[in-house]
C-alpha cells in the first residue's frame, strides 16, 4: 500500500505496538518470531537479550520489514507499518546494525547520500559522535575516500560513522542491532552515551549482544526460541536469581 499518506512529522512520539506479530524467513520456513506482543511507550528505552537464535535481530528485520508478517502486525504512533510504503518507512526509523554498510564514495557522501545538511550540521555530528579529530587528521577531511566497506577505517570508526548519520536524521525510533558487538569496551561506552544524551526523547530498542549496554534501559525483554519469556524492569528482573536475565546476567560475568 504504497499510496498510503504519510504525514511529513510522523513518527512525532514514536511509540512502537507489536499485536501477536509472527514471522518465517521463507514460506516453507518455520516462524522465526512465535505471536509476540509489545507495546513500547513514547521515548522508551529497551533491551532486547536471549541466546544465540532466540529470535532477537529478527526483531529488528521486522520492524523494517526486511521480513513481512505471518500474521499480526506492527504500528508505529498507531499507523501500521504494512500499510506504509517501503522507502517511507525505512526513511523514517534509523538502524545502526550490526555489520554497518559504507559506500565506495567520500567521507561526506556515506554520512549525508542526500546532501541534506551543511558542513557545519556535518562536523557538529562527527564532533558528537568522537569522529570530528579523526576526520580532521585527513588531508581532504570531509572530502576524504572511503574505500569499499571502509576498509580504510578501522571497525569502531566505521561503527561512529554509523552512529554520526544516525545522529544527523535524529529519527524517533532508533534500533540498535547488536551494534557495539565489534567495538572496544571504551568506545562501546561513548557510543551508549552519546546515545544516551542525543536521542533522550527518542523510542530506543536495543537488540542486546553485550548485556551492560542495556543495563540502566526502562526495560528488558528477553527472548527465547522466538517468543517473549521475561520483560520487565532491569533491577527487578535481577532481583529474581530464577529469572532468566539473571541467568544471562550471570553467564555475563555482571552478576555473582
Amino acid at each position: 500500500m504504497d499510496g498510503y499518506n504519510l504525514p511529513p512529522s510522523w513518527p512525532i512520539g514514536g511509540a512502537v505496538n507489536i499485536e501477536d506479530y509472527s514471522c518465517r524467513y521463507r514460506d516453507e520456513l518455520d516462524l522465526v518470531l512465535k505471536r509476540i506482543s509489545i507495546n513500547i511507550l513514547p521515548g522508551q528505552k529497551v533491551g532486547v537479550c536471549g541466546r544465540t537464535g532466540a529470535g532477537k535481530s529478527s526483531l529488528a528485520l521486522a520492524l523494517f520489514r526486511i521480513v513481512e508478517a505471518a500474521e499480526g502486525h506492527i504500528s508505529i504512533d498507531q499507523t501500521i507499518t504494512s500499510h506504509i510504503g517501503l522507502h517511507d518507512l525505512r526513511e523514517k526509523l534509523t538502524i545502526i546494525p550490526q555489520e554497518n554498510v559504507l559506500f565506495a564514495n567520500t567521507l561526506r557522501f556515506n554520512i549525508d547520500p542526500k546532501g541534506d545538511f551543511s558542513d557545519q550540521q556535518l562536523w557538529t555530528a562527527l564532533e558528537n559522535s568522537n569522529l570530528k579529530a579523526h576526520v580532521e587528521t585527513l588531508p581532504q577531511k570531509l572530502e576524504s575516500p572511503v574505500a569499499e566497506g571502509g576498509e580504510n577505517f578501522s571497525v569502531g570508526q566505521r561503527q561512529l560513522l554509523c552512529l554520526t548519520r544516525a545522529l544527523l536524521r535524529k529519527s524517533k525510533v532508533l534500533v540498535l542491532d547488536e551494534a557495539t558487538a565489534g567495538i572496544d569496551n571504551r568506545t562501546d561506552a561513548m557510543v551508549q552515551a552519546t546515545i544516551r544524551e542525543k536521542f533522550a526523547d527518542s523510542t530506543i530498542i536495543t537488540i542486546a549482544h553485550r548485556l551492560h549496554t542495556i543495563m540502566d534501559y526502562d526495560r528488558i525483554i528477553v527472548m527465547e526460541a522466538g517468543k517473549i519469556v521475561e520483560d520487565g524492569i532491569p533491577a527487578e528482573l535481577l532481583r529474581n536469581k530464577n529469572s532468566k536475565f539473571y541467568g544471562l546476567a550471570k553467564s555475563a560475568k555482571i552478576v555473582g
